[in-house]
């Protein structure tokens, strides 16, 4: 089961998650999030994070010049595109950064032809990003088969197990759900460290729908590139 922690805001947080078995960090760009960081404070912590740190920049509605120049400037190793862009932008983006991965909105009707698009993978998300808030999980039922899948919406401890084993996703996104309090941006050792065993112990649990990965281990988007 692939985990990815979100909104990471400091060097501590980062380092963190790295060491409890994070599979991914996600750095916020996008403007009126409270956990947006500036592209000059990802790099002090890229510093700091243990060579082959897996990484992803999360863009809403930004220009793809943009998205390419911080993604490529950062060496990061992906980014997240969770607006509305058209399948034209995320192409662009595509061709010109290592991974992809794609948001939608539960419920969303083009969600269904996620499948055809671009992106390496589709996240599914509640309707407001960021808020904690759990979806009704049926929603993710319109995702077509044969794609990575990420599941997020206010996912905790308490409830990631089960929406495992509802959903069935190749892989869990959590931010406010591992934080001290929704919204403060600092994540919490305690909850950060439950959820991750949580997520593995039910990965386990469950057949996923959608792509698996040829080994029992977390998926190196670094390695898949080089074989394409």
């Amino acid at each position: 089961m692939f985990v990815k922690i979100c909104g990471i805001t400091n060097e501590e947080d980062g380092l963190l998650a790295v060491a409890l078995g994070a599979d991914a960090l996600g750095f916020v760009f996008a403007p009126g999030s409270p956990r947006q960081v500036t592209p000059g404070a990802v790099r002090d912590i890229l510093r700091r994070l243990p060579p082959g740190s897996r990484t992803v920049g999360v863009f809403r509605d930004e220009k793809p010049a943009r998205v390419v120049e911080i993604v490529n400037s950062l060496r990061l190793g992906g980014a997240q595109l969770h607006g509305r862009e058209p399948e034209s932008e995320v192409r662009w983006i595509r061709e010109r950064v290592p991974f992809v991965i794609q948001g939608f909105h539960a419920g969303d009707p083009a969600l269904g032809a996620a499948a055809a698009g671009p992106a390496d993978v589709v996240l599914i998300d509640a309707p407001e990003p960021g808020s904690g808030k759990v979806f009704d999980w049926a929603l993710a039922e319109g995702a077509p088969s044969g794609v990575r899948l990420l599941l997020a919406g206010g996912l905790t401890a308490d409830n990631v197990r089960e929406a495992i084993r509802r959903v069935r996703p190749w892989g869990v996104d959590v931010s406010s759900g591992v934080e001290t309090s929704p919204g403060s941006g600092q994540k919490d050792a305690r909850r950060l460290q439950r959820f991750l065993e949580e997520a593995r112990v039910a990965g386990t649990e469950v057949e996923h729908d959608g792509w698996e990965p040829a080994e029992a281990r977390p998926y190196d988007w670094q390695a898949d590139e080089a074989r394409r």
